[in-house]
C-alpha cells in the first residue's frame, strides 16, 4: 500500500506540485473511503500554464466525480442490481463504482481504464475498503460480464460507437452522466435523476451537479 501511495503522490505532483492524497469519506457513499486530492490543494501555487493543464487534463483518478458518486450510491442502495453477478467498470478512474459493486455483493468485478495510474489508484482504493478488484486496460481486453458500468463517457458523442459494442456484448449497461442533461441515448432508458458534486468539490457549474442514471441491455 505504501509503495502504491508513494507512486500515486508522485504522479499527482507532476500535475499539482505539493498536492497530497488523503483518505476521504464520500458524503453520499459514507461506506466508502478513497485516496483523493486533499481539498486544500495549493491552487495559488500553480502557474497559469499548470492551472490550464490541470483543467484540460486533470488526474481523473484523484477525484470522485459526481456521476461516479451517484452510480456507486445507487448500487449500494440497490444491491440486487449486482449481487451474485460479474461486472466491468469502464473508465473506472478512482474505482468508486467497482468498489461499491463489490461491497454490494457482485461475484467478480474488473476495473477497466486506459490510464495505468488510474488502475493503480483503483487497486489502492480497493485495498482501503477491504475488497479485491481485477484490472484490464481496454474494452477489447475486458471480459464479457453480466453488467458493464459507465460514468461520464457518452457525453462525448465520439464515444457512442462504444455503446453499440457494450449493448451487444453485455447483458446490461448501467450508466450515469452529468453532462447529457437527460438527453435520449439509443438503447438506454433514464431511470433516475440525482443531485451530486465532485469530491473534492471543484465548484463546477450547477448544471454539472445534475446526474442522470440510465439502464439498458438485453437482460432487462
Amino acid at each position: 500500500m505504501q509503495e502504491s501511495l508513494a507512486e500515486l503522490t508522485r504522479q499527482l505532483q507532476v500535475k499539482i506540485p505539493n498536492g497530497a492524497l488523503v483518505a476521504t469519506q464520500l458524503p453520499q457513499c459514507p461506506k466508502i473511503e478513497l485516496w483523493l486530492l486533499a481539498a486544500d490543494y495549493p491552487q495559488w501555487q500553480l502557474s497559469h500554464e499548470q492551472a490550464a493543464e490541470l483543467m484540460d487534463k486533470p488526474p481523473f483518478w484523484s477525484f470522485c466525480w459526481a456521476s461516479g458518486q451517484v452510480l456507486a450510491g445507487q448500487i449500494l442502495a440497490n444491491p440486487d442490481w449486482v449481487a451474485g453477478k460479474t461486472l466491468v467498470d469502464f473508465g473506472a478512474g478512482s474505482g468508486v463504482v467497482a468498489i461499491a459493486a463489490t461491497l454490494a455483493g457482485a461475484q467478480q468485478v474488473w476495473v477497466c481504464d486506459q490510464d495505468p495510474i488510474a488502475l493503480l489508484a483503483a487497486q489502492a482504493n480497493a485495498e482501503r475498503n477491504g475488497v479485491q478488484l481485477a484490472t484490464c486496460e481496454s474494452l477489447e481486453n475486458a471480459p464479457a460480464t453480466d453488467i458493464i458500468t459507465v460514468a461520464d463517457v457518452f457525453y462525448d458523442r465520439d464515444n457512442l460507437p462504444l455503446l453499440t459494442t457494450m449493448l451487444a456484448r453485455y447483458g446490461e449497461v448501467l450508466m450515469a452522466d452529468c453532462r447529457l442533461h437527460g438527453a435520449e441515448i439509443p438503447g438506454l432508458t433514464i431511470v433516475g435523476h440525482h443531485r451530486s458534486h465532485t469530491v473534492p468539490d471543484l465548484s463546477e457549474s450547477d448544471e454539472f451537479n445534475n446526474v442522470y442514471l440510465y439502464r439498458g441491455g438485453r437482460t432487462l
